[in-house]
């Protein structure tokens, strides 16, 4: 395994991080093909063996549950100071805004949730999970500034938002003393590249970690046309990101699958092996072990500049999918109270 650090924070993180969106209480949530304690907890096993020190969860992922194997986990098998733990808080709800919850609140509110849950005092990397377009950008700062004085979080880091709306944040950050976004987290990889528009350059520019999910479009990148697994057939989110596009992105796939055989490795390392060549750490779920060793592998696989052109080449501009297309200011009851403003 690889480290480097986390943008411009004092992490050391593997290069691979563990998606932990697969682990939890199947049915407990909005997946059913999510792995169990007993797997769970023998792919975080595998995963530190390997090397991987970096693991990326929310208190979305099946209520809480995969919080919860994750925190016990590594209780039982790693000392806390040498794992590198993110996790992730939600918009305010209905409930809270209709009862006067402010920002501020709801972010301590949801941390002390997800610390107990992880079984920890503090986590590494406290992640706004998406662009609460109902709470004032500064509530959200001057929240997440709270926990990290009080030492609940580290470093706080952002996904699912636009550059802009990155750069807004960071430029409050710099005028009003709270702590900046060290990372962000989007939908980036071979068949899905739309983070390369701005919030590349951005990142590049402003020294701020690229850890994007989805680094294997739901199976999709590690798997040749035809074959296929429970994910694949029962992940509706996925398909949300990737059905409409799947003829195009299908042309794609046959390159990293003539690729990964030229080279005898795996598709699973050909595509990391290219996303890793872009971003500091992607991450990478897995419900069954052999699934993190793949991705493992990939760290010590470099492509040249004639492999990545053509792995490239096909690519066409893809809309706006997922939680980006989802969660816009006209999803929002009132839709530009993100002004930095106060």
């Amino acid at each position: 395994m690889k480290y480097t650090k986390l943008g411009s924070s004092e992490l050391t993180v593997s290069r691979i991080c563990m998606g932990c969106m697969g682990f939890g209480e199947a049915g407990n949530g909005q997946h059913s093909w999510t792995a169990d304690e007993s797997v769970s907890r023998e792919i975080i096993k595998r995963g530190l063996a390997l090397g991987i020190n970096f693991f990326d969860t929310a208190i979305a992922y099946q209520n809480g549950t995969s919080e919860q194997y994750l925190g016990r986990a590594l209780r039982d098998l790693a000392r806390r100071g040498e794992v590198i733990v993110a996790t992730k808080f939600l918009p305010r709800s209905d409930g809270e805004i209709a009862a006067g919850i402010s920002g501020v609140q709801h972010i301590e509110r949801m941390l002390d949730k997800s610390l107990k849950n992880l079984g920890m005092d503090y986590v590494d990397l406290y992640i706004y999970h998406m662009w609460d377009y109902r709470t004032p950008l500064y509530d959200i700062m001057e929240g997440l500034g709270r926990v990290v004085r009080a030492g609940k979080a580290r470093y706080i880091g952002i996904s699912n938002c636009f550059a802009y709306q990155l750069a807004k944040a960071n430029a409050l950050a710099e005028k009003e003393g709270f702590p900046p976004f060290v990372s962000v987290q989007g939908h980036y990889n071979l068949n899905f590249r739309e983070e390369e528009r701005e919030m590349a350059r951005l990142c590049a520019e402003d020294g701020i970690a690229m850890t994007p999910y989805s680094a294997l479009a739901g199976g999709r990148l590690a798997k040749r046309p035809g074959e296929t697994s429970k994910r694949l057939e029962e992940d509706s989110y996925a398909k949300l990101k990737y059905d409409a596009t799947a003829e195009q992105d299908r042309r794609i796939i046959d390159r990293v699958a003539r690729l990964a055989e030229k080279r005898g490795v795996s598709m699973t390392e050909v595509s990391l092996a290219w996303l890793l060549a872009k971003v500091t750490a992607p991450i990478v779920g897995a419900t069954k072990p052999h699934q993190i060793e793949g991705a493992a592998k990939a760290v010590e696989l470099t492509l040249c500049d004639e492999e990545i052109s053509y792995l490239e080449e096909l690519y066409i501009p893809h809309k706006p999918v997922g939680v980006m297309a989802q969660n816009t200011p006209e999803t929002a009851d009132v839709p530009h109270v993100w002004s930095a403003e106060k």
